[in-house]
């Protein structure tokens, strides 16, 4: 008889300071399901195989999976869904009957908040800052929902960048530039994203920066802005966007939305998402006002 865990967790490196476990034991507790989520945070990559191999005699479900290991995780895993296969990064685990399944929900959560927008984007370019698994998660939610004319990604380091695509399947669609090189095309672009960690408050001096330089009137009221930091909820580049009339999207909009599918894979059912976004949006605001 298989063993049924009620055990969550986050995989990843120093995430303490993670909303997942606030987003889920929250769910949890209003759904009244019995499942305790936790941090397991792994110095090296080296300490993976020991936790995935024992994770269900351990009574664990699932996991969430953080930087750096969404590709570390995938040698261990018996299947992937169709999406993760596609960049070959994996955000959840699912185990279940001695199986362990990845998929990533990162792609359909960026996808989430834009879908409105989707007929805007359609045969027009867009713009993705960033090299790392985020990037290439926004670059596929592009891809699979809503056919812009070009993908634009800038890069700080090209080289990481080349290596984020080596493995894409799809890397065709993708122009790589460097970040420096921000031109007319970028004014052109329906949707920018950014895809790194820049604007996050508390991280070195990152909380006073913007990926998109703000004194050369990039921005304007025909773009979607879309930041991926939702702590600050309003980054620099969020509230130059704002000043200049464009749409904008919090990074706030795609950690819930990643959250409620990987919740709906480990439950089997809905996250209340809206009655989470009030608690987590109550918590990020009190640690703003301190």
């Amino acid at each position: 008889m298989t063993k049924t865990g009620n055990i969550l967790g986050l995989i990843g490196r120093a995430v303490d300071y993670s909303y997942s476990p606030l987003i889920h034991n929250t769910a949890c507790r209003l759904l009244d399901l019995p499942y305790d989520y936790k941090i397991f945070n792994i110095a090296d990559a080296d300490q993976l195989e020991t936790l995935l191999i024992n994770a269900e005699n351990q009574g664990i479900a699932g996991f969430n999976v953080t930087i750096p290991y969404k590709r570390t995780v995938v040698p261990f895993l018996d299947e992937l869904s169709a999406e993760a296969s596609a960049i070959g990064a994996v955000n959840t685990i699912v185990i279940r009957d001695g199986k362990m399944s990845g998929y990533n929900s990162d792609i359909e959560g960026f996808a989430t908040p834009l879908k409105p927008y989707a007929e805007l984007i359609k045969g027009k370019p867009v713009a993705v800052f960033g090299n790392g698994g985020a990037a290439l998660a926004a670059i596929e939610a592009f891809r699979l929902f809503f056919a812009p004319d070009e993908i634009i990604v800038y890069a700080r380091n090209p080289e990481k960048a080349n290596e984020m695509l080596e493995e894409y399947t799809h890397k065709e669609i993708v122009t790589l530039c460097p970040q420096n090189l921000i031109d007319d095309r970028f004014r052109n672009c329906a949707v920018v994203v950014n895809a790194t960690p820049i604007g996050t408050k508390g991280r070195n001096n990152d909380q006073a920066e913007s990926i998109v330089p703000l004194d050369h009137d990039l921005i304007h009221k025909r773009q979607i802005i879309y930041d991926m930091v939702y702590n600050p909820l309003d980054t620099p580049l969020l509230l130059e966007a704002k000043r200049q009339g464009a749409t904008t999207i919090s990074g706030i909009e795609m950690l819930i939305g990643q959250a409620a599918i990987s919740f709906a894979l480990w439950t089997g059912e809905s996250m209340p998402v809206d009655a989470v976004k009030a608690v987590i949006m109550e918590e990020i605001k009190g640690k703003q006002t301190k």
